[in-house]
């Protein structure tokens, strides 16, 4: 009667219990990291879109200097973060767009600036090829998103 301590069976049943809650938490945890990926990955694409109208919006103001042969959008990514000389202005200055390119979320081994695909202007959204501007941007990366959608379809 005045034994101390755990019996076998008790350890093997709170081992169980452990095993069936960390099943249940696991799953859980690798979710929400995807979903964090997600909403980054969203709003990447959200803020590099941004930029890429802003040019083009500056582009139509004439704030740019323009070629009958431009489309009117970035010839790439990087011309948003180094800017364009503002031909409106009565002092040299600079537009910038972008303070930096952001990394894709899906491929974080990637250096930013080869991680998005680039979609010309004169590509279709079905079949998105490089070109000699940026229309769009979107990631590279093969996986599903949780609703199913291809995250290269974003």
């Amino acid at each position: 009667m005045g034994q101390k301590g755990i019996t076998f069976i008790e350890l093997l049943v709170t081992i169980t219990i452990l095993t069936v809650l960390a099943s249940v938490v696991v799953p859980l945890s690798q979710m929400s990291v995807k979903r964090q990926k997600e909403a980054q990955l969203r709003r990447d694409l959200r803020i590099m879109r941004s930029a890429i109208d802003a040019y083009k919006n500056a582009w139509d103001e004439g704030k740019i200097k323009k070629k009958i042969e431009d489309s009117g959008y970035p010839p790439d990514l990087n011309v948003l973060v180094e800017g364009v000389a503002d031909i409106t202005s009565p002092k040299p200055k600079n537009i910038f767009f972008l303070r930096r390119i952001p990394p894709d979320p899906m491929n974080p081994d990637v250096p930013a600036e080869e991680a998005w695909g680039l979609r010309s202007y004169a590509s279709s959204p079905d079949d998105p090829k490089e070109g000699d501007d940026v229309f769009d941007v979107y990631t590279k990366s093969e996986g599903i998103a949780i609703d199913g959608t291809p995250y290269k379809r974003w």
